[in-house]
């Protein structure tokens, strides 16, 4: 990473608070808990062109933490020191300097890196802050700020910026200026979001460690993967904290923790539903599955730990109940699909984020879906599908009356948005509209994308009648009614749809 910017120093002196304000959005979790952030988290500060790296608190104690997760924090901050050109040391103004702070402070210039020094808490000036013993650190002149009012964030900017130099030219800037490809882990806590996350970036960026809960922030980072077709793609990955259910927040940790995740879905481009191959699909597993379709995101099905299903088959007793490691694969992808019927056609991939295996299949699927959300469809053959699979299954009557289509037009993509004309929007059921969307996807080969109808019905008179919409009179019009009206279109479409589709009632 060029143009870095580390913030460190002991727990609760306010880095993260400090790192939501230079950032300008909410980011990191702020709590007066010790030992809340763990990994590094990133953001891109736009008006000053750099990077700015949030880190965990140096000298935690053993009762705040487990050792390993104390050790593996620290290990992160090790790492944005290393990669910061410029690192902003961060002290309490109220607690003064503490013998942590100057145990910091050395090592900090033993690394003869810039350093900033920021004396956070500053809310009524400096009067109260004991300056003696700031200046003995040796870093220099103080900044003084605070951070949850932004008094001196200007200040600080600017001396970032001082401290960075000029940026790259604009030369430079456009050969990075490609658009990345944001992919999103989401799932219950403990499925392996954070070791699949580490291989795919071939490091140990991010804490993996067998206690629930590790990652708290949605992390951030960027990377690039060469693909099928022997092209550098530029992704963004989020790893994000496990998702537990509402009734089970033990926290305001927790809470935000689920915020944050939850938010993450909404800002990525494609969704890697990871699920653990022992446990099968879960109650929490299905929730979290109807987050990502909530919002419209097209997903891709990751079974992750593998390796232990295949393991097992290795004994001789393999796993009760199934003769084989492949009758095991057959009827967990047949549960896994009855229990998320409403992914029709997500792509379902089996790895083991342990040894590597088809993790790269991951993101080729990621890049399809990716290129997949752009295309047009034909408007003669919508209204052909869509005809077809009314006419294969009619809708239930309600109240003595069928839900009926009168001409389909798509209007949008991300999703794929379809304007469908018809008698009633209140006829459509769900399962009926599950059916249709279903229908679209398998025809147009659209895997794992979502699909949206926007339903435009009668407009009703005084007296509560109605009178048919009529499509505009345009090109694609007359084309789909000229489509419906040949037989040899209408066969060769039938014989094309899958026969065992059905829907409830």
């Amino acid at each position: 990473m060029s143009r870095t910017v580390a913030i460190v120093g002991r727990p609760n002196v306010g880095k993260s608070r400090l790192f939501n304000r230079l950032a300008r959005k909410r980011i990191s979790i702020v709590h007066d808990q010790p030992g809340v952030t763990r990994d590094v988290l990133t953001a891109q500060i736009a008006d000053g062109a750099f990077t700015l790296l949030d880190t965990g608190g140096l000298g935690l104690k053993g009762g705040e933490s487990s050792r390993e997760l104390i050790r593996a924090s620290e290990q992160q901050v090790d790492f944005a020191i290393e990669a910061a050109d410029v690192i902003v040391f961060v002290l309490d103004g109220l607690e003064g300097v503490t013998p942590m702070d100057e145990t910091i402070a050395a090592r900090l210039r033993r690394t003869r890196k810039n350093v900033i020094l920021v004396v956070n808490k500053a809310d009524f000036g400096e009067e109260k802050i004991e300056t003696g013993q700031v200046h003995r650190l040796g870093l220099g002149e103080p900044v003084y700020v605070s951070a949850e009012h932004g008094r001196g964030e200007g200040e600080l900017r600017d001396e970032v910026l001082r401290r960075l130099g000029p940026p790259e030219s604009e030369e430079a800037s456009e050969k990075t200026a490609a658009d990345p490809l944001c992919v999103c882990f989401i799932g219950r806590p403990n499925v392996g979001k954070s070791s699949l996350s580490n291989r795919l970036l071939q490091s140990d960026r991010l804490i993996v460690s067998p206690t629930p809960g590790t990652t708290r922030d949605a992390v951030e980072i960027p990377f690039e993967f060469k693909g099928r077709d022997g092209k550098q793609h530029p992704f963004r990955l989020i790893d994000t904290a496990g998702i537990r259910a509402q009734t089970k927040l033990a926290s305001p940790v927790e809470y935000f923790s689920r915020l944050r995740s939850l938010d993450a879905i909404k800002n990525t481009d494609v969704v890697f539903l990871v699920l653990d191959a022992l446990d099968g699909v879960t109650q929490q597993d299905k929730a979290i599955a109807g987050e990502a379709v909530k919002e419209h995101k097209p997903i891709v099905v990751v079974v992750n730990k593998w390796d232990l299903v295949h393991q097992a088959f290795k004994d001789p007793l393999g796993i009760q109940g199934y003769e084989s490691e492949r009758d095991y694969r057959q009827k967990y992808e047949k549960a896994l699909f009855e229990r998320l019927f409403f992914t029709p056609g997500s792509p379902l991939i089996f790895v083991s984020a342990m040894s590597g295996y088809e993790v790269d299949r991951m993101l080729n699927a990621a890049v399809r879906l990716h290129r997949e959300l752009d295309r047009k469809l034909p408007t003669a053959k919508l209204n052909d599908v869509l005809g077809y699979l009314a006419e294969r299954n009619p809708p239930p009557a309600i109240g003595g009356r069928r839900f009926r289509i009168y001409y389909a037009t798509q209007t949008g993509n991300r999703p794929f948005r379809i304007k469908l004309f018809c008698n009633r929007e209140e006829k459509l059921t769900e399962s009926y509209r599950r059916y249709l969307e279903a229908g679209v996807v398998n025809e147009f080969e659209l895997a794992g994308c979502p699909v949206l109808f926007d339903l435009v019905g009668k407009e009703r008179d005084s007296r509560g009648s109605g009178r048919q919409v009529s499509a505009p009179d345009s090109a694609p019009d007359r084309e789909a009614k000229s489509a419906r009206r040949s037989p040899r279109n209408r066969q060769k479409l039938l014989e094309n749809l899958p026969q065992n589709e059905t829907i409830e009632d």
